[in-house]
């Protein structure tokens, strides 16, 4: 059987443009596979928020962190990228961090230059440590991933915002070199700036689309033909979601009914009719 990392290889390996949608828990998982994409990422914010109901600045822990993505990569068959943040502190915690992820069931994990604790790469008040010991962070990453952890390593830098974009795709290269599966230049400014970075690094690359957020919210086809392989939603389900509950609050205060689905339909979004069949097939049923 193909590992959650071969299944990504095999992805990688075939043309076209992978969009990857965001995910927070094992429902909203669920709900990307079942909606037919063959990607999904774990976002850091997006589990900060549905986990902890707090903000994506370096509050959630390693043990928080692997412990939802391992029900997350429990509940689907497609394979996940994980957000592994810093790594959670020095190289040798970068490699702990990585092989959690692999065993925990992730396809890939990204690992990041920012200061610990980080925050959202969109939001104010980041910093990124230097290139050497962002260069380390990575090499300890695809040490593991090379000492016999199966799992891809994307190498994520923030230095655009902070040191400006040479220095961002400067760091892109040098991972590359290191031995980066995919890297991510965080927070490109326009499509002039998402050009340059795919003109220039080598390899997979993934594009980062926030709505509302700094880069510009491209296409697909237009990413593809930039030269990104992946185009990630991190927070479009969560920032849904929020907007949903709070509407059928409002309703409910107002005393009305909720836009909701019909029970059965519910029902299935979660996995009933698949309990009744096994159910049936063990003889388990209170029924029978």
């Amino acid at each position: 059987m193909p590992t959650p990392a071969d299944r990504l290889r095999a992805l990688l390996a075939q043309p076209g443009l992978l969009p990857m949608p965001g995910c927070h828990d094992a429902m909203s998982a669920k709900l990307v596979e079942q909606a037919g994409f063959p990607i999904a990422f774990m976002s850091g914010f997006a589990v900060s928020a549905a986990r902890l109901g707090l903000p994506d600045t370096g509050l959630i822990s390693y043990g928080e962190m692997v412990d939802q993505g391992r029900t997350i990569c429990g509940a689907v068959s497609i394979p996940l990228i994980g957000d592994g943040d810093t790594g959670f502190g020095n190289p040798l915690n970068v490699k702990r961090t990585v092989a959690g992820y692999a065993r925990a069931g992730f396809a890939c994990i990204m690992i990041e230059d920012q200061v610990m604790p980080k925050r959202c790469g969109h939001t104010r008040g980041k910093a990124v440590v230097t290139r050497e010991e962002a260069s380390l962070r990575l090499q300890a990453a695809v040490d593991a991933r090379n000492e016999g952890v199966d799992i891809l390593i994307m190498a994520r830098t923030d230095a655009r915002a902070t040191d400006g974009l040479d220095e961002g795709i400067a760091r892109c290269r040098a991972f590359a070199e290191i031995g980066a599966d995919i890297t991510f230049l965080e927070a490109p400014l326009s499509e002039a700036e998402m050009r340059r970075y795919c003109d220039e690094v080598p390899g997979p690359k993934m594009a980062n689309l926030i709505e509302f957020g700094k880069t510009p919210l491209l296409p697909p086809a237009r990413l593809e033909a930039i030269g990104y392989k992946i185009a990630v939603y991190p927070l479009t389900l969560l920032n849904v979601s929020i907007k949903a509950m709070r509407a059928a609050l409002a309703r409910i205060q107002r005393g009305e009914a909720a836009d909701v689905l019909d029970f059965e339909t519910l029902q299935a979004a979660v996995g009933f009719p698949d309990y009744y069949v096994a159910e049936e097939r063990y003889g388990t049923s209170r029924g029978g």
